[in-house]
């Protein structure tokens, strides 16, 4: 009885690491405080790399698009490394006036991620984000930055 439990708890174990891996490289974003790292308690938000062997060797990057007084910007992040391997930080390096999204995208082990991250008045806005086993197409930027310049996202996780 105690052996046929233990071989379920080692497969279901195995089971879940298969399927963890299986999910491939992707980013989980949050709160700044999500850094654990008190020197970026300002950032606009924190990122965390999920999927990659070797977190420390992830290539991260990526533009904040928008849209101000009718004219479209972009502005290369500023994406820090936190002291803990595989998290960063996303500094607003953007200006505060219009409307925003992030554009991240990253690499690691031969993996690539991509995100869409919208950005309210209240901060990004977590469930509006979209993620993608790749770079964001030019496409889909813009269709984010139209949906949030026509209220299509509201409120903000800051």
């Amino acid at each position: 009885m105690v052996r046929s439990l233990m071989l379920r708890v080692v497969f279901a174990t195995f089971a879940v690491t298969a399927l963890a891996l299986a999910a491939g490289f992707t980013f989980n974003i949050g709160s700044p405080v999500a850094s654990q790292d008190f020197r970026f308690k300002m950032a606009a938000f924190a990122l965390r790399v999920e999927g990659c062997a070797e977190p420390a060797k992830a290539q991260i990057g990526g533009t904040a698009e928008g849209m101000v007084k009718g004219e479209r910007r972009s502005v290369a992040l500023r994406v820090m490394p936190a002291s803990k391997p595989g998290v960063y930080a996303v500094d607003q390096n953007w200006p505060p006036e219009g409307d925003w999204v992030v554009n991240l995208h990253g690499t690691c082990a031969g993996e690539s991620a991509g995100a869409i991250v919208p950005i309210g008045p209240k901060g990004f806005i977590r469930e509006s984000s979209k993620f993608f086993p790749r770079p964001a197409t030019s496409a889909e930027i813009e269709a984010s930055l139209k949906a949030l310049s026509h209220g299509d996202h509201q409120g903000g996780n800051k």
